[in-house]
């Protein structure tokens, strides 16, 4: 294994100035996530999610991104999962996007609500139908005694509802993360990295751009 020493690296693939960036950050978020995809990254919706629960325990996981839009951004999940259980106590969250390859990464901060149950439905029924009854089977975050416990339950369920329409399970749905700030980071020489953040003006809803130092 190489010491952490030499694993040491400068970036140098880009940089990032103000007069570069789009007026608000869904739009900026939307053109580095197309450039995530040109270039052919692993899962570029693949985010971290960061939640703290009731006890002041901080937690994270990653999801996917499965809608944005001036709203926010939206993931989903099973609501008595662990994170379920810890957006319903402390709703505000942050997710990062860990575009290493491209040396960047973009971190929002905001709150996250549910997304109306119609929503909800319509997302779920889009899904491959394993993945339907996916949701069904796992009460995510659950002690189990063993795999054998998801199996026998998924060919239950696929007997069940072998040639009939798989309803959305009523403690799973989406969430959608409203921004208050969203920081864009580009990996730059000496560590001299580039920060830009959007910050929501609470007056009167719109952006404002800041530069963090490195």
């Amino acid at each position: 294994m190489p010491s952490l020493a030499d694993l040491r690296k400068d970036y140098s693939l880009a940089g990032l100035l103000e007069k570069d960036l789009a007026k608000d950050p869904f739009r900026q978020f939307e053109k580095w996530f197309q450039e995530a995809e040109a270039a052919k990254l692993v899962e570029p919706n693949a985010m971290t999610l960061a939640c703290v629960g009731a006890d002041g325990r901080p937690s994270a996981r990653t999801v996917l991104l499965k809608g944005l839009d001036g709203r926010g951004f939206v993931f989903y999940s099973n609501y008595e999962s662990r994170k379920g259980r810890e957006l319903a106590v402390n709703a505000r969250v942050t997710l990062v996007f860990p575009w290493i390859a491209l040396e960047r990464q973009v971190i929002v901060e905001g709150v996250a609500t549910k997304v109306s149950r119609e929503e909800s439905e319509a997302y779920f029924h889009s899904r491959p139908r394993a993945s339907q009854l996916g949701a069904w089977v796992s009460q995510q975050s659950s002690v189990i005694t063993g795999r054998a416990v998801l199996e026998d339950a998924m060919k239950a369920l696929e007997a069940k509802y072998a040639g009939a329409e798989i309803p959305l399970p009523p403690a799973w749905g989406g969430y959608r993360v409203a921004p208050e700030t969203v920081e864009f980071w580009q990996g730059r020489r000496s560590r001299l990295h580039d920060r830009l953040r959007y910050r929501r003006d609470t007056k009167d809803g719109g952006w404002t751009v800041e530069r963090l130092a490195p």
